[in-house]
């Protein structure tokens, strides 16, 4: 019994140290270039980052489900603050119209013309991804968060007008609103900058997002670009959409 014991170790350490009629665990590294069916240059249907898919489009796939799922999560969390805007919108209408004339809808009108070209840029991107345009679609991301940096600019000059105005309730900041019905005046700019700024910081999130990708562009693999752009353009124009909502809802009241 010893000797067969000890034959089997044996066994069991050359197997272990290289034998090539043992099982022995897949390399990654060596799965990955077995399964790479392109070159950083093009498109690579079949190429995959993890060793979970056995193909890009699957890969793919399960990116895009993923951003989707997200997305739904985000539209839940707007979709609630909204509820709350228009419940008071009811309940507090003639307030809510006179405060919301304080807002710069010149600055408004701007900044909703910056995302919807942002939104452009972004949708460009990923037309020259599908071409394999690389420096084309990396000049359109860099665009995107360019316009992206411009818009949280105006948004920025636009909160020190209104907390020079006096009608900013927040942050400690004093509040002079000399309209008919300061109290709920109040109420519709702390809505007001609630909502601007979760849509400021979600986009800052997806400039943060955008500057990313560019900085690992040419570092990454062309299936690997084509689809991050494809997740990151799905959560730049649902931050777009977003704002499109918010333009109306919160400068266009009766005016």
């Amino acid at each position: 019994m010893a000797d067969k014991l000890a034959a089997a170790a044996a066994q069991f350490r050359r197997n272990a140290g290289g034998d090539q009629t043992g099982l022995r665990l897949p390399d990654e590294r060596a799965w990955r270039k077995a399964h790479r069916s392109g070159s950083r240059g093009g498109l690579m249907s079949a190429s995959t980052e993890s060793v979970a898919f056995k193909s890009g489009e699957r890969e793919r796939a399960a990116d895009a489900f993923g951003m989707w799922v997200f997305i739904g999560s985000e539209a839940m969390l707007f979709g609630a603050i909204f509820l709350i805007f228009f419940v008071a919108r009811l309940s507090y209408g003639a307030a809510f119209a006179e405060a919301s004339r304080h807002l710069s809808l010149m600055l408004g009108t701007i900044n909703t013309a910056v995302l919807i070209t942002s939104s452009f840029a972004m949708a460009l991107a990923h037309f020259f991804t599908s071409g394999s345009r690389w420096r084309a679609a990396g000049w359109s991301l860099a665009a995107t968060a360019a316009l992206g940096v411009v818009f949280l600019i105006i948004k920025g000059t636009e909160y020190a007008m209104e907390f020079h105005e006096g009608i900013a309730p927040v942050l400690g900041a004093p509040f002079t609103y000399r309209g008919a019905d300061p109290v709920h005046a109040a109420f519709f700019f702390s809505l007001y900058f609630a909502m601007t700024a979760l849509h400021g910081l979600h986009l800052f999130c997806g400039i943060v997002v955008v500057c990313g990708t560019l900085a690992l562009w040419w570092r990454t693999e062309a299936s690997s670009r084509a689809r991050r752009v494809q997740a990151v353009g799905l959560y730049w124009h649902f931050v777009d959409v977003v704002w499109v909502f918010l333009f109306p809802v919160l400068y266009l009241i009766n005016r």
